[in-house]
């Protein structure tokens, strides 16, 4: 890797006959890599270098790498670190986040990689939470996942092997739903949650590819992993499929168990995820937050700023901070006179929290200022944050009264990040500043 630049994965192998085509793609994708060769090294990387997430090729490793999921994240602590193995989920591996069977296409690696790097600060922030709101004699709900059995939606027409694969998940303790046409599909994911969601590409794999299209166009499913089960001589290319949100592709070629097990793996870190998000949504039950938008007090968020300004020094993760100020313009001053913009503001704080990711900190700062603390996020990522919510309440019409047109609520937005020189009070001060000046 070249001096100066940044690695995000660290990839442990032997040799590169999985990580060497997998490192390529990667880099070629935007997330940059770091080789090592063994255990020594990939901790030593994790040391000096500011990684993100890594993977481990379980076929090159030899019995140790078994057991080095929990030696990087060691190593990383008290930064949570994502592990991958790169292997079949009967190697025996233990503390991975994930395992994928090889070969590990760098266009699916991304899509899980950038989900587990976004739990990982999840999880975070829950703990964090958690000490905040103990301050303050509140407790949050626990992380813990459902023990309930894995509810997979199996979506295509009934051939032979696609129902040898539903059996062969039952088997294995999983909770199996059919479903034979698209809109039978739908129906039953609006209806119920499922764990995970098996495709059946058939003799026509692009149904199946709008199927997963559409989940991820829906933020209630964008995080439900889809499996491709693929017949091996269709001319669909698994890059296309990964590009388009499939999360895993398997075909009738391999043991039945074998996929079966691939599915239960995609399920149960999918359930992982689901808890911490719950967890973290819930927090706006607590009684302690603005009553009217469901968001952070002022007092509050000035309280988790502080804390979470201090584990970002100490995890060596970015943290900015973005404020938005409802912009004057005419409409809004005569809604404002009518009170009428009293009366939006409830459902303007209420669509930022919706907007925000579930890491992110929403705060109602005054009457018609909010803010956001976005972890793991620089300043320009922050700005882009900021400009996609001001852009989405930009396009709803908020009532004025009778006889009256509706009017538009735009946003200055300002934003800083925290660093050595601004520490949290600052940098609010500052992105405050930047929007008042707007």
């Amino acid at each position: 890797m070249a001096a100066g630049v940044q690695a995000r994965v660290l990839i442990v192998a032997r040799d590169d006959g999985l990580a060497g085509p997998l490192a390529e793609g990667l880099d070629r994708l935007g997330w940059r890599t770091i080789t090592a060769r063994g255990p020594y090294a990939g901790i030593a990387a994790l040391a000096d270098l500011q990684i993100e997430a890594a993977i481990v090729d379980l076929r090159s490793g030899g019995p140790e790498a078994l057991t080095l999921a929990r030696r990087l994240k060691a190593a990383c602590a008290p930064r949570r670190l994502p592990v991958v193995a790169i292997g079949e989920p009967e190697d025996g591996a233990q503390d991975f986040d994930l395992i994928l069977a090889p070969p590990l296409h760098p266009a699916q690696a991304v899509l899980r990689l950038e989900n587990l790097v976004r739990m990982a600060v999840a999880e975070e922030e829950y703990e964090l939470r958690q000490q905040t709101f103990a301050e303050r004699n509140r407790a949050l709900d626990s992380a813990e996942s459902d023990p309930a059995p894995f509810r997979i939606l199996a979506i295509g027409e009934p051939a032979p092997q696609f129902l040898a694969l539903s059996n062969a998940l039952a088997r294995g303790g999983a909770e199996v739903v059919g479903a034979f046409t698209a809109y039978t599909a739908f129906d039953y994911l609006h209806e119920r949650p499922f764990d995970t969601v098996v495709l059946w590409a058939g003799e026509n794999p692009h149904e199946a590819l709008s199927i997963a299209a559409g989940m991820r166009r829906n933020t209630r499913l964008y995080h439900v992993p889809a499996m491709l089960y693929m017949q091996e001589e269709s001319f669909l290319t698994m890059s296309e499929a990964y590009h388009r949100g499939i999360s895993d592709v398997a075909s009738p070629g391999s043991a039945e168990s074998e996929t079966a097990g691939r599915v239960i793996e995609l399920a149960r870190a999918y359930r992982k995820q689901t808890a911490t998000r719950k967890a973290l949504e819930r927090a706006r039950s607590s009684g302690l937050m603005d009553p009217a938008t469901g968001l952070f007090t002022r007092e509050l968020f000035a309280t988790h700023l502080g804390r979470l300004a201090q584990a970002s020094r100490i995890r060596n993760r970015p943290l900015s901070v973005c404020v938005l100020k409802v912009s004057e313009r005419e409409d809004v001053t005569e809604a404002r006179a009518q009170g009428w913009l009293d009366r939006a503001i409830p459902q303007i704080g209420g669509m930022i929290g919706r907007l925000v990711r579930v890491e992110d900190t929403a705060a109602r700062l005054s009457h018609e200022v909010f803010a956001l603390a976005l972890p793991a996020t620089p300043a320009a990522a922050a700005r882009a944050a900021g400009e996609r919510i001001a852009a989405v309440i930009g396009c709803t019409a908020f009532e004025a009264g009778e006889n009256r047109p509706p009017f538009v609520v735009e946003f200055d937005i300002g934003v800083a990040e925290v660093t050595g020189a601004h520490g949290p009070g600052r940098a609010l001060e500052e992105a405050a500043r930047r929007a008042m000046a707007t």
